[in-house]
């Protein structure tokens, strides 16, 4: 027999028994609806052991390996440590700002240090928490190279949070903080023709990270990077990315402004969306991954578009956040 192990009790698993079926025999409450791996509804993370490829198929390659599964149809050879998704990483911890600055009118920059090692992949994000209200900001840091994580918090009008970040946290402040989280990272796929990463905003914080760990993991494939705001003073990071794209020649940035008529656009400035810019310069999208961050209408509209234009739905990478919620 083989043990499963979860929330911190270890049950025994029958032969020919599911990780499900045992933990249902056991009382423990656990969300599962076709029983078949089909729907996903069952799906856990698995922390410790080796997962059988069966129970993995069908979900992202990102999905793989952050140790998602599906408990339905899992039925391993060693013990399994599992959590719930809802827990997976949930944990609070407390880091510290080391640096605060402004990269814009409205785009404010933090650097966190923390005292224990923090793993994470470049693009995911934390959850923020200040009294009961949580924010989720994606990390624009590089886990490998950067001792220091790095936030782009947009202000926004109202808001608590952001504001609050803005005007109040000062360097030497501690914020509650918990992940990682999101499964929007880039992972080398067998056969990938490129990368196309679209973002506005201070949605260019999870592709700041993903295009530089790409590069640093030596991808050679084409990637494309395009980063929209309604006018140039709202983009930011334009130098830095130029320098970047001078350093790759498989790199090539495109920051866009929806406004005006091009008339009077900086030089290298593109006319457009950054969706619609994106996919003038790259129509064909078979084989490539596609990662969007930024507004949610931009984001989903561009999922639509990308798969028309032959992207797979596991090759579009895009962590839906929530404008605001409570713990």
């Amino acid at each position: 027999m083989t043990k499963i192990v979860y929330q911190g009790r270890s049950y025994e698993r029958r032969d020919d028994e599911t990780v499900l079926r045992c933990l249902l025999r056991n009382d423990v409450r656990a969300p599962y609806s076709c029983e078949s791996g089909a729907c996903q509804s069952c799906t856990m993370q698995a922390t410790k052991g080796v997962i059988p490829s069966s129970a993995q198929e069908d979900l992202k390659e990102t999905q793989k390996v952050l140790g998602y599964f599906k408990p339905c149809v899992c039925k391993p050879e060693g013990d399994l440590e599992v959590v719930a998704l809802d827990d997976a990483h949930q944990q609070k911890q407390q880091l510290t700002v080391v640096e605060k600055s402004f990269l814009n009118d409205e785009i404010l920059r933090l650097r966190l240090s923390c005292d224990e090692s923090f793993k994470y992949h470049a693009g995911q994000f934390i959850n923020l928490f200040k009294d009961d209200l949580i924010r989720s900001y994606s990390l624009a840091s590089l886990p490998d190279s950067e001792s220091m994580l790095e936030l782009h918090i947009k202000r926004v009008p109202m808001g608590v949070v952001s504001n609050w970040l803005c005007d109040d946290v000062q360097v030497g402040d501690p914020l509650s903080v918990a992940g990682p989280l999101g499964e929007c990272f880039y992972h080398e796929t067998e056969n990938e023709e490129g990368l196309l990463a679209v973002g506005t905003g201070s949605g260019l914080a999870p592709l700041w990270g993903i295009v530089r760990d790409a590069l640093t993991h030596d991808c050679d494939k084409t990637i494309i990077l395009c980063h929209g705001g309604v006018t140039p003073e709202l983009l930011y990071y334009v130098d830095e990315l130029r320098e970047l794209e001078g350093a790759h020649d498989n790199f090539t940035y495109y920051p866009c402004v929806s406004t005006g008529d091009g008339s009077d656009l900086p030089d290298g400035f593109s006319l457009g969306f950054p969706n619609d810019v994106a996919f003038s310069k790259q129509p064909v999208l078979s084989k490539w991954q596609v990662f969007l961050c930024g507004h949610p209408d931009m984001v989903n509209n561009t999922k639509r578009k990308a798969f028309l234009m032959g992207a797979a739905l596991k090759d579009i990478h895009a962590d839906p956040f929530l404008a605001a919620s409570r713990a």
